[in-house]
């Protein structure tokens, strides 16, 4: 049983009471009467009109089930669908042309094109690499992944290969010569490097030569004669070459490069949201705690790494001397956003008189955005903006209604802090078809302090299936992805921002590589999202960032953007095609086997870590054993796959009880090593974990929108009640 404290009309569990009273507020220097009255004032205007945008998404849902029952014996008629849409109000008539008048944004969001990471802020650790990420090793990214094959005796076991280090030398160095070559020969032929009267001198033996582009040379470490490193910079990214003839590595190199370092998470979202598992006040003030210390500079976590302990704490900024020897500083650490939670869930950390839970999301509004008066008031260890913003990404929201909600809210909570109007800076997850379909009308809702649009496809995928739930089965899951519908979408979003004006405001991102293992695969495709027009798109690990923003040196995203204008805009009727499965029959017995396999084992691998251990992210274990970074949004599509095809027929009750014990067994053989697990089959009556599980897919056409956090959280909280 939660301890509580009354305060004003809030109940609140003492926990987070005390976090708020003894940790946040002094820190802010804000009055604790003041602070909690307005936060109560706060909640009893916005948690009505919460309510009601919510009763508005059932509404058309409902609406949307009706019409599909009524034409079920009809073959689809788009057009009519398409009115029907519009009559209802899902679909919003068209604006007229804008721009956003978004100010105040730092050059990481509006001017720099570079790789993002998202982080569950829950965990301490994560949270501090994720930030420490801004600055990587290309040569540790290099040798340490598939991104270099490790045939011809380039394997990564034992110890220094080096075979495999001269094939990343000659990489990396390759690299050296797309992004900042010389006016003749090659890095690869540099002898050494030196700085001559503000210019980078090259030597290649008796010769010296110098960039093809001289103003690319932005500083250096040390001796001119000899410098530590020297500061390249190309698309905005920079690169700093280091040199050593003492190290390991750098005493192999003619020139004595030990390494080349690569800005590389420009940004990092640290996630309130789908990443954790946060389902009361004990969870809420963790997140909260370790998003003061990131915020305030001074989050430290210490581990135990080699059989030592390890501390982490965040980097200082990097500092050189400029070509003409003045000082120059840049940042060591990541541009910070931090993801709330949606409208949908409430949270027992809070109470109404009335015995209601407080909406999670108003919580978390002015919560981080309290945190975040540290940056704004010049009060913190470490700056984030330099601007005097907090940029919040805001996921979930469907429509323009409830992007305006979340800009009133904003608003509120700034009066409460005493901040300027639009510091508070708004991220909108395009992961909701009525957002998709109305995206413009959701800019133009948060014109003034919009600064990111970012396509989500797991999430989006899952309320495409949830709000055609009724018109018939879909595609396969494998096979979605190269839906017409997910390709309109995906180019639907970079028109409508560049349409809107966010090209040198705001960010205009893409969605997550899944797969933290195969960056030889990534590095070959990830190169779409930079040639789509968007200026930032996610990866799974600070490894990741580093070989991603390769691609962002290759690809220069504003320039791309500029061509991108002249194309004829995404169609939205390709965006309203639903994925329906033309032949059921179509389908072999094996085939929907093969596709339940998939589903139930990544529920069931995503979902025993989140119910057991509160575990919202991690790399879990698909069918083939290749690990996946996954969160909810993986969970939501995966879940409403198996309920659609179960709803219409493709497969029975049976068979999918029958597929998720036989999964069960998969997930507990592919965790056995891990002490703190605790295993499915033998009892699926009493796994809390399992039944979790069950409830997703059974329960997953009453579920809201097909949200997974509903049944999540209630068995959460029943199994940490129970031990």
């Amino acid at each position: 049983m939660t301890n509580r404290k009354q305060i004003g009309q809030l109940n609140v569990a003492i926990e987070l009471a005390d976090f708020i009273n003894h940790e946040l507020l002094p820190k802010i220097d804000r009055d604790e009467g003041q602070f909690w009255e307005g936060f109560e004032a706060i909640i009893r205007e916005f948690s009505p009109r919460n309510s009601s945008l919510l009763a508005e998404r059932e509404d058309l849902q409902i609406k949307i089930d009706n019409w599909h029952r009524e034409h079920s014996d009809q073959k689809h008629d788009a057009a009519a669908y398409k009115q029907f849409l519009t009559e209802i109000g899902y679909l919003e008539a068209d604006q007229e042309d804008f721009e956003i008048s978004t100010s105040n944004v730092d050059k990481e969001i509006a001017l720099q094109a570079g790789p993002q990471l998202v982080v569950p802020v829950k965990n301490a650790r994560f949270a501090l690499n994720a930030a420490n990420a801004r600055w990587g090793s290309l040569y540790d990214a290099l040798y340490g992944t598939d991104a270099i094959s490790e045939d011809n005796g380039a394997e990564r076991a034992g110890g220094y290969n080096e075979r495999r280090g001269a094939l990343v030398i000659d990489f990396a160095k390759g690299f050296l010569d797309e992004s900042c070559p010389l006016k003749t020969g090659s890095h690869k032929e540099a002898t050494g490097y030196s700085v001559e009267e503000g210019a980078l001198k090259v030597h290649l033996g008796t010769k010296t030569t110098e960039l093809s582009d001289g103003s690319k040379f932005k500083g250096y470490r040390g001796e001119k004669a000899q410098p530590g490193s020297v500061l390249l910079l190309n698309n905005d990214l920079h690169i700093e070459i280091q040199f050593d003839k003492e190290s390991p590595i750098g005493s192999t190199d003619i020139a004595g490069i030990k390494d080349i370092m690569l800005e590389a998470a420009i940004t990092t979202i640290q996630d309130c949201e789908d990443s954790v598992a946060a389902v009361d006040a004990e969870d809420k003030v963790e997140i909260y705690r370790n998003w003061l210390g990131l915020i305030n500079g001074d989050l430290s976590d210490t581990f135990i790494k080699g059989g030592s302990p390890k501390t982490r704490v965040l980097q200082r900024d990097r500092e050189f001397s400029s070509p003409i020897d003045e000082k120059l500083h840049l940042p060591g650490r990541s541009m910070l956003l931090v993801r709330n939670v949606g409208h949908l869930m409430r949270n027992g950390a809070i109470k109404e008189d009335n015995g209601a839970e407080v909406y999670e999301g108003i919580m978390d509004a002015v919560v981080t955005s309290a945190a975040a008066v540290l940056d704004v008031e010049d009060k913190n260890l470490l700056p984030n903006s330099r601007t005097g913003s907090v940029y919040i990404v805001k996921p979930k929201m469907h429509g323009p209604k409830e992007v305006k909600f979340t800009s009133d809210l904003f608003e509120a909570v700034e009066e409460l802090l005493g901040l300027r109007r639009n510091t508070l800076k708004v991220g909108i997850m395009d992961e909701e078809r009525r957002t998709t379909l109305n995206l413009k009308a959701c800019i133009k809702a948060a014109s003034e302090r919009v600064v990111f649009i970012n396509t989500g496809f797991l999430d989006r995928t899952g309320d495409e299936i949830h709000t055609s739930m009724q018109a018939g089965p879909m595609i396969p899951k494998t096979k979605m992805k190269a839906s017409s519908w997910i390709a309109a979408y995906e180019d639907s979003n970079v028109d409508v921002g560049l349409s809107c004006g966010l090209q040198g405001r705001a960010q205009i991102g893409k969605g997550m590589w899944a797969m933290p293992d195969l960056m030889a695969a990534m590095v070959e495709q990830k190169i779409i999202h930079p040639e789509s027009g968007a200026t930032t798109a996610w990866v799974p690990s600070p490894t990741a960032a580093v070989l991603h923003a390769i691609h962002y040196h290759r690809v220069r995203v504003f320039d791309q953007q500029d061509k991108i204008k002249s194309r004829a805009a995404a169609n939205i009727d390709e965006i309203l095609k639903i994925p329906l499965l033309e032949d059921p029959n179509s389908l072999t017995s094996g085939e929907i086997q093969t596709e339940l396999d998939n589903n139930a084992q990544g529920i069931l691998g995503y979902v025993v870590r989140w119910i057991d251990q509160g575990v919202g992210c991690s790399k879990v274990p698909d069918i083939n054993d290749i690990g996946l970074m996954e969160d909810r949004a993986t969970l939501r599509i995966s879940s409403q796959h198996i309920a659609n095809w179960l709803h219409h027929g493709i497969c029975s009750r049976e068979q999918v009880e029958a597929t998720m014990e036989r999964m069960a067994g998969v997930v507990d053989k592919q965790n056995e090593e891990d002490p703190l697990y605790k295993p499915m089959t033998g009892d699926f009556e009493n796994s809390v974990a399992f039944q979790a599980a069950c409830d997703l897919i059974y329960d997953g056409l009453s579920q809201p929108s097909g949200y997974t956090e509903p049944i999540l959280h209630a068995r959460r909280l029943e199994k940490k009640a129970t031990g």
